[in-house]
Parts: C-alpha cells; structure tokens; sequence
C-alpha cells in the first residue's frame, strides 16, 4: 500500500466544522470484516506529538466516500491500537 501522495480526508466534528486529516493507515479486522483508518490532523503532522484518530469505515458505493463511525468499544480501541503499534514498527523498520 505504498501512497506516496498522502491520501486527504476530511471530517466534520460534532459542531459541523470541517477538518483536513491526513491518512496514516487503513486496515481490516478479519475475525469482524470491519474496516479501520488511522488519520492525524494535517495541520500537526510535523509535531512531535501527533494525536492519531481511528474510526471504522464503511464504503458506500463510490470509491472516495466513506461513512465513518466512531469507535466506542474499549476491546475495538484495543484491537486498532494494537495494529497501529505494529503499522507504525514496520513503518519504522522500512525507513531505516
């Protein structure tokens, strides 16, 4: 899954404002069928430290929109911060 170009979303917060987020990973759980994506806000990218944001995703049809969903279970946070550590490893092992 080699983007060279970042992929960009955006995302409406609760107040309808809209946000630029830059796509860090994207993955499915096999044992559920869900799909995850793992953004950070592009406007802090270059900072130390980055709050990453994960929801799950549905495609709808046509390939740019995506429906996404909050994650509100504390075993599904597990599960994506658990793919996130190992993502961002083997991002790490791939630069060096």
């Amino acid at each position: 899954m080699g983007l060279e170009e970042k992929e960009r979303i955006i995302i409406p917060d609760e107040n309808g404002e809209e946000h630029l987020f830059e796509v860090l990973f994207t993955f499915d759980v096999d044992e559920t069928g869900q799909s995850y994506i793992a953004v950070v806000p592009a406007e802090q990218k270059d900072d130390d430290e980055v709050e990453v944001y994960a929801f799950r995703y549905e495609e709808k049809g046509q390939e740019d929109d995506l429906s996404l969903f909050p994650i509100e279970e504390d075993d599904e946070w597990e599960l994506v911060e658990e793919m996130l550590n190992t993502l961002a490893d083997e991002e790490e092992h791939d630069h060096q």
